[in-house]
């Protein structure tokens, strides 16, 4: 008879003496019942192993065994992995087979390494340093040695320089992960303290991993007070910051652009203009431009994000004028829509004329340049969004591209009327196509790294873009010859195109505006006639037939692809509701497809051989897979604003009991649907995402072709021909004589 699920058996080692093999129950029930009085069974597991054991009685029958005193200053440790403390809020994660180590007790270790700082050998202080760095990542530890007031000692080593070199980068090291655990509030930091985390910033000479972790402290600090934000944008400039993304060091490069976000996403509206200003005037473009994105080495993922922040950022400056529509008593907004018609027909408004005549004039001009209420063109600026953008835009295109704004106004100017692709009309509604496709107004992603090159390229990207747009409309109204009553239609072309051109992930806005007009109207009619006739030929009933005959053997080929994805296992993030971690972890499916087994990992580490990952869960253990608002991590988090981007990239998995969950924030949606499709196929349910319809859909689609390949041009009919009749006689035989041979 097996054991039952909440006993597991464990080793426990210790160094110079044999191993212990015991059985330990995972957790001690509140109201533990009484057993009933009986005969075990041969092979069964007798009552009294399933009496719950105190964990400081399974210590004191461990020391006991090796004949070790005092078993109070002791406690157990995994081996391997993260070293946590096993303790009675944890032990029901210690998995079936694990090996634990029987070590110093964490109040008897924070006792010793809050002694060892303050000795006055040198060595014996770095060392201890070094290992509080190591232990203070677990919660248990952290505690007891905050509990004795260690982190004074911290802020006296940073405060008064003591420490240079390889034992501040310790200190600093330990002082990052004593906060992680949120135990102490970042602003009950020292002035003091908080200056000189400052001045390692702010040094030229200085090792580059106290910088990085002072810059991951500065990080930390920046989201969890006002006045802490103003104290570090005040202490730590921005050119400080932008010398700090020129270096060759990528990790010092990450830590920088880190800080820099950090102060950006914490700024209000106002402040957030000034910087993204300051940071155009200093060319911050051409850095990440020349020193990270184009630099020899390979561009992370935390970077991608950060760079999409920045880009997402930096668009957003655009919302305020999006969401504001047009006053027209505004002195400015009147001039500025007057600078369109003088740009436009300048000899012709030169000429005197009575109030009345330039009226007339004024409405005749703006009916020329597209506006559909050109007695007050003020009005078709109303609508938000977009808004003055629109306006902006316009002004925009008029100014720096005086010749091709000109050609625009005038060629259209000599069509008829019908013809004429009117300018302001069509400016509208392309500047509210590319809010849309650039997400302009929308919160940033907290997981996403999708940023386009090309925008760290050209310090105006937006108005650059739009000029390009504005003439590839004029193009493709010209090859679509299009009248007044197709002006949706050449707009959702036009959206087609620059859709499909961004696709391609362009690295500068030549090589878009080059690719967006080789992509005419003809080859989005090929396009779309092409994926029409695709998907008429798999509409006819016997071809659908087939698809559903095929069906079966392709769900079997995605479900091995989706294990096999799982197998090769996939590296996560730690996101917690502070800020975007740079905790990582990896996950993966042993190759015998029974259990699941996950890690700690570090940033840039390859993945590490499914031997060294410390944590399992046996797939016979798994209950059941959640996604979404149902997962337990995602409602943790129900005091803030959720984040649509988190919620759509979160799953988790129950296994054992159901108070057990393993918890994941997939890096991008692919992997979500890799993952959440594996992990059905491992629990027997059908795979649910949208991922797995697209993939059927691809597979269908190669199959259908190869299975349809010799009835090329071969028109299908919608039912079988019928039958012949049977003959009215079968009695007939034809005999074979050797002799025909």
């Amino acid at each position: 008879m097996p054991p039952p699920k909440d006993v597991v058996k464990i080793a426990i080692q210790m160094v110079g003496a044999i191993p212990q093999l015991i059985e330990l129950q995972q957790v001690r029930p509140s109201t533990p019942k009484p057993l009933p009085v009986r005969t075990p069974e041969p092979g069964s597991w007798p009552p009294s192993r399933l009496q719950t054991k105190p964990l400081a009685s399974v210590l004191k029958d461990v020391c006991d065994a090796w004949s070790l005193p005092n078993a109070e200053h002791y406690a157990l440790q995994y081996a391997d992995g993260r070293q946590t403390y096993i303790t009675e809020s944890n032990r029901r994660e210690i998995k079936n087979g694990s090996i634990l180590r029987l070590t110093t007790s964490p109040d008897q270790e924070a006792e010793r390494l809050y002694s060892g700082i303050q000795s006055n050998n040198v060595d014996v202080k770095t060392d201890s340093l070094k290992k509080l760095a190591s232990l203070s990542q677990d919660i248990t530890f952290a505690q007891e040695f905050i509990n004795r007031n260690g982190l004074k000692l911290i802020f006296s080593i940073v405060e008064e320089g003591k420490g240079t070199g390889e034992m501040l980068a310790h200190t600093l090291k330990a002082f990052t992960e004593l906060m992680e655990h949120d135990f102490v509030s970042w602003e009950t930091l020292s002035a003091a303290f908080i200056r000189k985390i400052v001045s390692y910033v702010n040094m030229t000479a200085m090792d580059a991993s106290v910088q990085q972790l002072s810059l991951s402290i500065l990080e930390n600090m920046v989201p969890t007070s006002r006045f802490l934000f103003e104290l570090v944008k005040k202490e730590v400039t921005l050119d400080r910051l932008l010398t700090h993304l020129q270096v060759t060091n990528t990790q010092l490069q990450l830590k920088a652009m880190a800080l820099l976000i950090a102060l950006l996403l914490a700024a209000t509206d106002s402040e957030r203009r000034d910087m993204m200003d300051y940071l155009r005037e200093k060319n911050i473009r051409q850095f990440i431009h020349k020193n990270i994105i184009h630099s020899s080495e390979p561009l992370g993922d935390e970077m991608a994000h950060y760079l999409y922040v920045l880009q997402s950022v930096s668009l957003n400056l655009c919302e305020r004028r999006m969401r504001t529509s047009m006053d027209p008593y505004s002195q400015e907004q009147r001039e500025l829509l007057h600078s369109l018609r003088q740009a436009a027909f300048e000899s012709e408004s030169e000429a005197p004329a009575s109030s009345e005549r330039r009226r007339s004039l004024c409405a005749k001009d703006f009916r020329k340049l597209g506006f559909m209420n050109n007695s007050n063109p003020a009005e078709d600026l109303c609508r938000t969004p977009p808004g003055l953008l629109a306006l902006d835009n316009m002004v925009y295109f008029s100014k720096h591209t005086p010749n091709a704004y000109s050609r625009f106004i005038l060629e259209n100017s000599s069509r008829e009327d019908k013809h004429e692709c009117p300018f302001a009309r069509s400016s509208i509604q392309l500047t509210l196509i590319l809010c849309e496709i650039l997400h302009v107004g929308e919160p940033c992603s907290e997981t996403a790294q999708a940023f386009y090159p090309m925008f760290f390229g050209q310090d105006h990207f937006f108005e650059e873009l739009f000029c390009i747009c504005i003439q590839l409309v004029n193009k493709t109204w010209k090859e679509m010859r299009a009248t007044q009553e197709d002006f949706d239609k050449v707009l959702q072309v036009v959206r087609e195109q620059i859709t499909r051109t961004l696709a391609l992930k362009p690295t500068s806005l030549e090589l878009f505006k080059t690719r967006v007009n080789v992509l005419n109207y003809s080859e989005i009619l090929k396009l779309r006639q092409t994926e029409r006739l695709h998907q008429e030929e798999t509409l006819a009933a016997p071809v659908l037939e087939l698809r559903e005959r095929l069906k079966p053997e392709l769900l079997e080929l995605i479900r091995q692809q989706r294990l096999l994805h799982l197998c090769q296992g996939t590296l996560f993030r730690k996101i917690s509701t502070r800020r975007r971690q740079d905790k990582l972890w990896f996950c993966r499916l042993s190759p015998n497809r029974k259990v699941l087994h996950y890690g700690d990992l570090e940033e840039g580490v390859p993945p590490p051989p499914i031997e060294s990952l410390p944590e399992k869960i046996p797939v016979a253990d798994m209950k059941m897979l959640l996604v979404g608002k149902e997962c337990p991590h995602t409602k943790e988090k129900s005091s803030g604003k959720q984040n649509k981007d988190v919620l759509e990239l979160a799953f988790s998995i129950v296994y054992d009991v159901e108070e057990y969950c393993l918890n994941f924030i997939a890096p991008t949606r692919y992997e979500f649907c890799l993952w959440t499709d594996g992990l059905n196929v491992l629990l027997g349910k059908e795979m649910t995402s949208e991922r797995t319809q697209t993939d059927l859909d691809i597979l269908l689609s190669m199959e259908l072709k190869l299975r349809l390949l010799d009835l090329e041009n071969i028109s299908i009919p919608d039912i079988p021909p019928p039958v012949p009749k049977p003959p009215s006689s079968l009695n007939f035989c034809y005999e074979f004589s050797p002799a025909e041979q």
